[in-house]
């Protein structure tokens, strides 16, 4: 398969409501839709990171710089296949929300014309997946209980709650008490608090979550490791799992017993697919987190999602929680669960009009070595 191109279109997707996170606040989702052309056809891509460097070092209008300058000129030429695209592509270090993007694309263009699913390419057992919802930082009590009652009324598996130094024990202890023990529950701190904050941290064991998640800086195993070794709670890491090698190293030194595999932080789905065997032999969870994906993303982390060692709930949350109007068909929750796509590739399509409604700007990259 030769590469002929690629079309980058830049996209704002207003939020059903606003996204508040100790990293800051989101009331609409830009991200960088990739379409690959080839000789074979065509196929989707997303690039996840955010317009200011917070989350990680990436951010989107260096994704589209170095996509333009770097990536595409890279795979000219190659005849092209999943594993040469991220071959070709290894000389270059770091970037991987831009890299995943790209592989995204021409696995999408390659498994569509060879009429497989990239469920079944990545090795999913499941046609369907249990999922969670992610609430963010509310102004009040009372806001995040009604939300969280309507979460769980809609049928999620597992709630997950943004918290930060000042938001952290209360509403952690207003949810467990209105809503019960039986309600799985976790909590995420996006790097918020320090290594002295272990005791405080390790306050929240009275509430029976099944994680805390990402509490100290992505580089700090030893902070992690060592609240670990302190705390019943397991801990999860997600900001500090670039790779399967950042994987082994972070179980092998203690620092977590759960890890959260998003496709975009490490740099696409074959490496996503390496951190799951990695974890899945050493006995670890793992679960597919969420970074306000369009349908694009979303299927695609619902094929993940089906690998065998994703047996926690993920952030891949049914369409209306996000977005009155997406640029692929919706996604719907059904009894907690999300349907795996069977289609050849992502299984899913752009709807030309919604997609042309949220663009505000693209361009075309030849394939020119």
């Amino acid at each position: 398969m030769r590469l002929e191109g690629v079309e980058l279109r830049r996209i704002a997707l207003p939020l059903v409501s606003p996204f508040r996170t100790s990293l800051g606040t989101q009331s609409e989702r830009t991200a960088l839709i990739v379409r690959a052309v080839s000789d074979e056809g065509e196929g989707w891509g997303e690039c996840v990171a955010d317009d200011e460097p917070t989350y990680s070092p990436e951010y989107l209008a260096g994704a589209a710089d170095v996509i333009r300058g770097f990536l595409v000129p890279a795979l000219a030429g190659l005849d092209l296949n999943p594993a040469s695209a991220g071959h070709a592509l290894r000389h270059l270090r770091g970037h991987p929300m831009a890299k995943s993007a790209v592989e995204m694309a021409v696995l999408d263009c390659w498994l569509r014309a060879r009429r497989t699913s990239l469920a079944d390419h990545l090795g999913g057992v499941r046609r369907s997946v249990r999922v969670g919802v992610s609430v963010g930082i509310m102004e009040t009590l009372d806001a995040l209980l009604e939300t969280v009652d309507k979460h769980l009324t809609a049928g999620y598996a597992r709630i997950k709650l943004k918290i930060e130094p000042g938001w952290d024990l209360g509403p952690v202890r207003a949810v467990r008490e209105t809503f019960g023990a039986e309600v799985m529950l976790t909590v995420d701190a996006n790097t918020a608090y320090a290594p002295g904050d272990a005791r405080h941290l390790a306050r929240l064991d009275a509430y029976g979550l099944t994680l805390i998640e990402q509490p100290f800086a992505p580089g700090d195993l030893h902070a992690h490791a060592a609240l670990a070794a302190r705390i019943d709670t397991p801990v999860c890491l997600d900001e500090s799992i670039t790779s399967a090698a950042d994987a082994a190293d972070a179980i092998r030194r203690g620092a977590c017993s759960i890890i959260n595999i998003k496709p975009g932080r490490v740099g696409g789905y074959l490496e996503a697919r390496r951190i799951h065997d990695v974890a899945a032999a050493h006995g670890v969870p793992v679960w597919c987190g969420g970074m306000l994906e369009t349908g694009l993303g979303r299927a695609g982390n619902l094929a993940l999602a089906s690998l065998p060692g994703f047996t926690l709930p993920g952030d891949i949350s049914a369409t209306e929680r996000y977005y009155r109007q997406d640029i692929t068909r919706p996604f719907v929750l059904d009894d907690g669960t999300m349907a795996v796509p069977a289609d050849p590739g992502l299984g899913v399509d752009t709807e030309p009009a919604a997609l042309e409604a949220v663009t505000t700007g693209s361009e075309w990259i030849p394939a020119v070595p």
